[in-house]
C-alpha cells in the first residue's frame, strides 16, 4: 500500500512543470518534478536533503509530508493549487507583456498603457500576497483563534477604509452590530475576514446596490453576516464560491485574486465556525459566518 502511494506521488509530481520537491518528516526525498531535478541534481528517493540544497533557487516549492499513506490526497491538493497559481500568474503577466509591446508602436498612448501596466502589476502583487497568506494559514504559522475580539470596532474601521472604494462602485455600505459581540479570532484574522467579505460585495454587487455588515449573537453563538442586494450568483455557484480561484461567470473579468472567500472559509473553519453562501440571480449574495459560543 505504501509503495503504491509513493508511486502515485512520484507520478503526480513528475508531471508538474514547476520546480517542486516532496520531503518526508525526516527531510528525505519522496518525489521531485523535472524542473527540480535540474536544480538539485541527485534526486534519488530516500536521499536526505539539507537546507542549503533547497536554497539554491527561490522558485523551488518544497512540500513536507508527515506520513506516507496520506501523501496522495495531500499532494493532489497541493499540486492542483500550484497549477492554479501558475495559471493565475500567467494571465496578468501575459497582459503586461502585450501592453509593453504595444507601447513601442508608433502613435501609442504611452501614458494610458503605463497606467494599465501598473494595474496589472498591482493585480499580480495582490495575488502573490494572498497566496503567501493562505500558505501561512495552512502551515500553521498564523494562530487563527487566540482569545476573543470585539468585532464592532474592527468592522467600523473596515467600513471607513472602504468608503471611497464603495462610493466609486456606487455601493452603499451599512453597519449594524452590538458593541459587546466578540468573535473567537485574533484581531488581524477578524480584519482579514471582514475586509474580504466587504471587498467581495463592492466588487460584484453592482451599481446601486447596498452592502450590509451585521454582527449579532444568537443562542448558538455569534454571527458575522455580509449581505448585498445586488446581482447575485447562480444557485449552482453558491457551493463553489469558497473554492480557490473559482469565479462565477460574471466575476471572470474582475480583478479579484479568486482567493478572498477561500481565505475567509479557512479562517472561520479554523476557529471552529462555519461559513455559508446564500442568494440567487437578482437576489444578491449573503455570506453567513457562524462561530461557537465562548
Amino acid at each position: 500500500m505504501v509503495n503504491d502511494e509513493a508511486a502515485r506521488v512520484r507520478a503526480l509530481v513528475e508531471s508538474l512543470a514547476e520546480p517542486v520537491v516532496v520531503l518526508d518528516d525526516e527531510r528525505r526525498l519522496v518525489a521531485a518534478s523535472p524542473a527540480a531535478v535540474g536544480l538539485l541534481g541527485d534526486v534519488a528517493p530516500g536521499r536526505r536533503i539539507g537546507e542549503d540544497a533547497l536554497s539554491v533557487e527561490p522558485s523551488l516549492l518544497v512540500l513536507y509530508l508527515a506520513a506516507l499513506p496520506e501523501l496522495s490526497a495531500y499532494q493532489e491538493l497541493r499540486a492542483g493549487f500550484t497549477a492554479a497559481v501558475s495559471h493565475e500568474l500567467r494571465t496578468p503577466l501575459a497582459r503586461l507583456l502585450v501592453l509593453l509591446e504595444t507601447a513601442t508602436l508608433p502613435g501609442a498612448d504611452v501614458d494610458d498603457l503605463v497606467e494599465q501596466a501598473r494595474q496589472e502589476i498591482e493585480q499580480t502583487r495582490d495575488l502573490i500576497d494572498d497566496v503567501l497568506f493562505l500558505g501561512e494559514l495552512e502551515t500553521g504559522r498564523e494562530v487563527v483563534s487566540l482569545g476573543r475580539t470585539r468585532a464592532l470596532p474592527i468592522a467600523e474601521e473596515t467600513i471607513a477604509a472602504f468608503a471611497d472604494r464603495a462610493e466609486h462602485a456606487e455601493v452603499t455600505l451599512i453597519l449594524s452590530g452590538g458593541p459587546g459581540v466578540e468573535l473567537p479570532l485574533r484581531p488581524r484574522m477578524l480584519r482579514v475576514v471582514v475586509e474580504n467579505l466587504v471587498a467581495n460585495s463592492i466588487r460584484y454587487a453592482g451599481p446601486g446596490s447596498t452592502c450590509t455588515l451585521t454582527i449579532s449573537h444568537e443562542g448558538a453563538g455569534p454571527l458575522l453576516v455580509v449581505a448585498d442586494d445586488g446581482k447575485g450568483v447562480e444557485e449552482g455557484d453558491l457551493l463553489r464560491l469558497f473554492e480557490r480561484f473559482y469565479r462565477a461567470d460574471q466575476a471572470r473579468t474582475s480583478r479579484g485574486t479568486g482567493l478572498g472567500l477561500a481565505i475567509v472559509k479557512h479562517i472561520v473553519t479554523s476557529a471552529h465556525g462555519t461559513v455559508e453562501a446564500r442568494g440567487g440571480p437578482g437576489r444578491g449574495l449573503e455570506i453567513v459566518c457562524r462561530f461557537p459560543s465562548a
